[in-house]
């Protein structure tokens, strides 16, 4: 087996004891030939050319990219004008249109036009004009929150929304 033996005394005191750097003796041990002094400066140079030109670059493809998606979304309008103008093409269409939007009717028909045709309990009623005073409410608006919240938690009764079918007119209506 081989004997390892202890690093030179220098070495030990230069771990063991805090010494303080000298920044000249660190420079100074910094051997710079002239190759790497015009490398360094290319280097240098080329970082000083290419920084300008690649944000250019990264800001042109911005645009490039958003006049791309401009040119996508003209394509998908033009595309949509051309159906809507092929269905003005179809006299059926034109036909439906101009009984719908302008009430139009064929010689010996007679258009109806209904307004309001709601009953008077349901039509919408003026609002109370409202009080120039403060009004304080007496309750708890925390403990109605939790009641309402609670209650509605374990409501078991679900009714299904009805779509077009208006709710059925009370039997009695007030005031008539």
């Amino acid at each position: 087996m081989a004997k390892t033996t202890a690093p030179p005394a220098r070495f030990r005191r230069a771990t063991t004891a805090r010494r303080q750097v000298d920044v000249r003796d660190w420079l100074g041990g910094i051997r710079l030939s002239g190759f790497m002094v015009i490398m360094l400066g290319l280097v240098v140079l080329a970082a000083f050319v290419l920084v300008p030109t690649l944000g250019t670059y990264l800001d042109q493809r911005q645009r490039i990219d958003a006049l791309e998606q401009a040119v996508v979304a003209s394509r998908e309008e033009v595309a949509a004008l051309e159906a809507e103008s092929e269905r003005w093409r179809d006299p059926a269409y034109i036909t439906t249109q101009a009984r719908e939007r302008l009430y139009y009717v064929r010689p010996g028909e007679v258009a109806y036009l209904v307004d309001n045709d709601l009953e008077a309990a349901l039509l919408p009623q003026e609002p109370e004009p409202v009080s120039d005073e403060v009004a304080e409410t007496r309750t708890d608006w925390m403990s109605q929150f939790v009641r309402s919240v609670t209650s509605a938690g374990v409501a078991e009764v679900i009714k299904p929304p009805t779509i077009g079918v208006p709710d059925p007119v009370p039997s009695s209506a007030p005031g008539g």
